[in-house]
C-alpha cells in the first residue's frame, strides 16, 4: 500500500544503535530452540557489531524453553508453574545467546527487567546506566521480562512494549520486531483478503490505531494492539521503529535488502526526544554552580561536584533539578544522581572523595549530559 509520507523508510545497515525483538514462537518450536534460525540471526547481528552498531536484543523464550526442561504440560500455566518455567529457561536462553554470538567475537550479558524498573525513575536511571556501560564496552545485552518475579501487577506483559521501552531507555535510533506478520496492515489479513500493508507510517493516528486488531496467530501474547503501542512509546524518544516477518533467515539482512516491512517514522532523534522530556518535567530542587562548571556545561560536559557551590529543594536520586548560573541566570534541567543531603554534603568536592565523603563509591557526575537539557 502507498506510504502515509513522503519521507524515506530508514536504513537498517545506518543504524546506529539498534534494538532487535524477538518472539517466542521464533526462537522456540515443538523441537525445542530454533539454533540454524538463531545461529544465521547472530551473523547478522556481528555484522551490524562490525559497522559499528550498538546492538540490544529483546528476548522471548525462556518459559517456552523451561517447560520443555521440566516436562511442563501445553497451554496456559499456573503462575507459579510459569515463574518456575522462567527460572529454568533463562539460563537456557542466556546460554544459547552466548555459543552463537561468542564464535565472533562478542559478549552476551543476561538483562532481567520488570516494568517497575522503568517506572521507578531511579531505577530507569540505574538500568539506563547499566545497559550504557555494557554498549559502551561492545556487549550485546539479552534482555527480557524478569518472569521469575512479575507478577500480573508488575508486567509488561509482551515484549513488544518491552522492547520499545528498552529502545528509549538506551537511546536507540532504530527498533525492529521480528514478528510472524510482514508489517502493519489496514485490516487483520488472516480474516480480510482485502487487507493492505502500509510501507510507511508517518503518524499514528486515531484512524491507524482504529485499524490494529486482536492477535492473529496465536503463537504470542502481542497483537498488532501492542505492537501500535509499542510503535507509539519509541517514535516518541526518536527511534523508528519496523515490523517485520521474523522467521526468513538473516532476518536483518532481509531487511537491508528491501524485505516487506512497515515502518513507523520518528520525528526526532532520541537525543532531542530525551531532552525535551527532561525539559517538561516539573523540578523539585536546584543546583547552583561556579563560573568553571557553567564553561563545562556550555562545551557538553557532565556536571561534576566540584562546580556545584549551592543546593536547595527536596529531591532523591534521579528527580528533575533546575541548573543555574552564579547569579541564578536559569542554564537547564536535569536528572540528577543523588538525594539532596548527599549533594549537599559532595558540593564543591573532587569526584575522587565522594567515598570518603558518602562512604561510597558514587558516580562521579551530579548530573550526566546525558540526563540534562540545557
Amino acid at each position: 500500500m502507498a506510504a502515509l509520507s513522503a519521507l524515506a523508510a530508514p536504513d537498517v545497515t545506518a543504524a546506529k544503535r539498534l534494538v532487535v525483538k524477538i518472539g517466542s514462537a521464533l526462537l522456540v518450536g515443538a523441537k525445542g530452540l530454533k539454533r540454524d534460525w538463531l545461529v544465521a540471526l547472530a551473523q547478522d547481528v556481528a555484522e551490524a557489531r562490525g559497522r559499528g552498531t550498538d546492538v540490544v536484543l529483546v528476548s522471548s523464550g525462556s518459559i517456552a524453553l523451561g517447560r520443555r526442561v521440566l516436562g511442563l504440560p501445553a497451554g496456559t500455566l499456573p503462575l507459579e508453574q510459569s515463574q518456575a518455567a522462567a527460572a529454568v529457561g533463562q539460563i537456557q536462553l542466556a546460554q544459547a545467546y552466548a555459543e552463537v554470538l561468542g564464535p565472533h567475537g562478542i559478549t552476551t550479558a543476561q538483562v532481567l527487567v520488570t516494568l517497575e524498573d522503568t517506572a521507578d525513575r531511579r531505577r530507569y536511571l540505574n538500568s539506563r546506566a547499566t545497559m550504557e556501560t555494557l554498549l559502551g564496552l561492545g556487549v550485546v545485552p539479552i534482555v527480557n521480562e524478569n518472569d521469575t518475579v512479575a507478577t500480573d501487577e508488575i508486567r509488561f506483559g509482551d515484549n513488544d512494549r518491552l522492547a520499545a521501552q528498552i529502545a528509549v531507555t538506551v537511546g536507540a535510533d532504530q527498533l525492529i520486531l521480528l514478528s510472524d506478520v510482514d508489517g502493519f496492515y489496514s485490516a487483520n489479513p488472516k480474516v480480510d483478503a482485502g487487507a493492505q500493508r502500509f510501507d510507511l507510517v508517518q503518524a499514528i493516528t486515531p484512524e491507524i490505531e482504529a485499524m490494529a486488531g486482536d492477535p492473529v496467530s496465536g503463537l504470542s501474547k502481542g497483537g498488532m494492539k501492542t505492537k501500535v503501542m509499542a510503535a507509539k512509546v519509541a517514535v516518541a524518544g526518536g527511534c523508528a521503529m519496523a515490523i517485520m516477518e521474523g522467521s526468513v533467515m538473516r532476518p536483518l539482512t532481509s531487511l537491508a535488502q528491501g524485505a516487506a516491512r512497515t515502518w513507523f517514522v520518528a520525528q526526532s532523534d532520541p537525543q532531542v526526544a530525551r531532552k525535551r522530556w527532561i525539559a517538561g518535567m516539573k523540578p523539585k530542587g536546584e543546583v547552583r554552580l561556579d563560573a568553571g562548571a557553567v564553561t563545562a556545561l556550555k562545551a557538553g560536559k557532565s556536571l561534576l561536584p566540584a562546580g556545584v557551590t549551592a543546593v536547595s529543594g527536596t529531591f532523591g536520586r534521579g528527580d528533575p533539578v533546575d541548573i543555574r548560573g552564579p547569579e541564578g541566570q536559569d542554564l537547564g534541567r536535569g536528572l540528577v544522581r543523588y538525594t539532596v543531603a548527599e549533594a549537599r554534603a559532595i558540593a564543591g568536592h573532587r569526584s575522587g572523595e565522594i567515598e570518603a565523603i558518602l562512604g561510597y563509591a558514587g558516580r562521579a557526575a551530579l548530573i550526566h549530559r546525558d540526563d540534562m537539557a540545557v
